[in-house]
């Protein structure tokens, strides 16, 4: 017994072209339902990056923020932006005083957001007031960390 055979040239040369189109729509399908599932659970993600950010070496950092002023890191905490970091460091051993701040004033909401004065250790607000490094907000959930002597990392964890 003989299996099926097409015989025109137009329904062989059809045949394979739609049935391609029918095996992608049909993957399409699949991996859309599989998202779907996957995306339908309701829990929201916040871990969208690393949990520590690594800052550099701890000697060459402290050397930068003696110059220039504290660290303004935008967006480590969130993808929104309200909790950005700033990193400041006091004193003579690279490896201790280091602090961490949240960029917007102490006692004000996330919002308002600072900027830095270059080559100061101060910050000018929303409003436009300037205010020292101490005055911003203290996270209680970031914190520095000095590994070995060497390395310098921001914990985002809490």
């Amino acid at each position: 017994m003989a299996g099926f055979r097409l015989r025109s040239p137009l329904a062989r040369a059809v045949a394979p072209v739609l049935a391609g189109i029918a095996f992608i729509t049909v993957l399409f399908l699949a991996t859309w339902g599989v998202a779907a599932f996957i995306s339908d659970r309701g829990e929201n993600i916040t871990n969208l990056g690393s949990s520590i950010f690594e800052v550099g070496q701890v000697e060459r950092i402290s050397k930068i923020v003696a110059k220039d002023g504290p660290l303004l890191f935008p967006d480590l905490k969130s993808p929104s932006g309200v909790r950005s970091v700033v990193l400041d460091h006091t004193g003579d051993d690279p490896t201790k005083g280091w602090q961490v701040y949240y960029g917007f004033p102490a006692g004000r909401d996330p919002s308002c957001l600072v900027e830095h004065v270059q080559g100061t250790r101060t910050f000018e607000d929303c409003d436009g007031n300037v205010i020292d490094v101490e005055k911003l907000a203290l996270p209680p959930d970031v914190r520095p960390v000095v590994e070995n002597r060497i390395r310098l990392y921001i914990d985002l964890r809490g």
